[in-house]
């Protein structure tokens, strides 16, 4: 099995991170490989960052789909998730999605851990969009500048462990959610400490998109995943517009 984690961030040392936990999460006999963002931003926190982050997601995905057995979008938010979803016949897993149906799976109310207060309502807006508003406790964050954004777990781990527990203590959470691949691997440094389960994006889209590839299901051929219809287009990138151009019939 071949799995394919895009990293829509343009920041290595964060790409690193993800391929780590990527590598102790994949199954014996799966193949991982990691791709950075050719242009956007350093790390993600808003909707127009995430809309940038989701084009440069699409570019690798149209140009490296074809050998692999699934996609995970590796920035919490899942910037460009469901369109993916509509243009490739291989499993498409976002961060956020695996963590949160992990988290679900694991109690009734989660609470997720972010880096920044900045990220926080956008993160609401996901947790929202996919229908589990009503189990979130609470999003607690950092509040200290960023000094270096692939550091980010070595400068603040106390802190971050903190807010779990705050968020159990105060807000009533049975799962903590450790949001953003910043912070890829946390989870497992710090579970021994935290009282619930603890969730990491990255492991959590590497094992479901493992689930996705062995239940061997087809793609949409209807439905509101159904391929877009053809019609013209211009100055698109070349892998992009072979998606769009593909013959669909036996999809």
């Amino acid at each position: 099995m071949n799995l394919l984690l895009i990293n829509p961030n343009t920041s290595q040392s964060v790409s690193d991170l993800i391929e780590a936990e990527a590598r102790r999460a994949a199954a014996p006999g799966t193949n991982v490989a990691v791709l950075t963002a050719a242009f956007g931003v350093a790390y993600i926190e808003t909707r127009f960052e995430s809309l940038i982050g989701a084009y440069a997601t699409a570019t690798l995905a149209a140009e490296h789909c074809d050998r692999h057995d699934a996609i995970v979008v590796a920035a919490f938010g899942d910037p460009g998730l469901d369109g993916l979803r509509e243009v490739l016949d291989i499993p498409v897993v976002g961060l956020t999605e695996a963590a949160l149906m992990s988290a679900c799976m694991l109690g009734k109310r989660f609470s997720i851990v972010a880096i920044s207060h900045r990220i926080t309502a956008w993160y609401r807006e996901v947790v929202t969009a996919n229908g589990l508003a009503g189990r979130l406790a609470s999003i607690r964050n950092l509040d200290n500048p960023l000094k270096d954004i692939g550091r980010v777990q070595e400068d603040h781990t106390a802190r971050l462990e903190a807010l779990c527990l705050s968020a159990i203590q105060e807000d009533g959470a049975d799962v903590i959610i450790i949001a953003g691949a910043p912070l890829a691997g946390l989870a497992r440094s710090i579970k021994d400490r935290i009282p619930v389960p603890v969730v990491d994006g990255v492991s959590s889209a590497v094992c479901h998109a493992q689930t996705l590839v062995s239940l061997a299901t087809l793609p949409a051929r209807q439905g509101s995943f159904a391929p877009p219809p053809h019609k013209p287009n211009h100055g698109l990138p070349d892998g992009i517009a072979a998606l769009l151009g593909r013959d669909r019939t036996t999809r």
